[in-house]
């Protein structure tokens, strides 16, 4: 069974895409660019609150339906710039603390509305 899930406390989907789908005990979150959804703004022009904003966006997501952060087993890091890893990797590292799940950071030519990331995310909650 799928449920599209949807919140207010994350930018609306600007395409064809829901914010998120439930599929039995998996959730696919698709890619957060770092807008505060309460200005329809990106949240800052640095990596450091851009990453802060998209990650923010994915926990409102999974908050919506009762999921923590802790739920996440992989997640996938879209940057215009590698060489602004180390600023990104530390902000991330406030939101998966222990028990981190598996991830992969990879650098793009371009990302929609030439943000600087991109952020997405499947949780278990089995």
């Amino acid at each position: 069974m799928k449920k599209i899930l949807n919140t207010e406390k994350a930018p609306a989907a600007i395409g064809p895409y829901s914010q998120a789908v439930k599929a039995g005990d998996v959730v696919f979150v698709s890619g957060q660019l770092p807008i505060d959804p309460a200005t329809g703004a990106f949240a800052g022009d640095d990596i450091k609150s851009q990453t802060r904003q998209s990650l923010t966006n994915i926990k409102n997501i999974l908050a919506s339906e009762g999921i923590d952060m802790s739920a996440c087993v992989r997640v996938g890091v879209f940057m215009k710039d590698m060489n602004m890893f180390a600023d990104m990797n530390a902000v991330y590292s406030e939101f998966f603390e222990t028990d981190c799940p598996a991830r992969a950071a990879v650098e793009v030519a371009r990302l929609p509305k030439d943000a600087l990331v991109e952020i997405e995310a499947v949780a278990y909650i089995g």
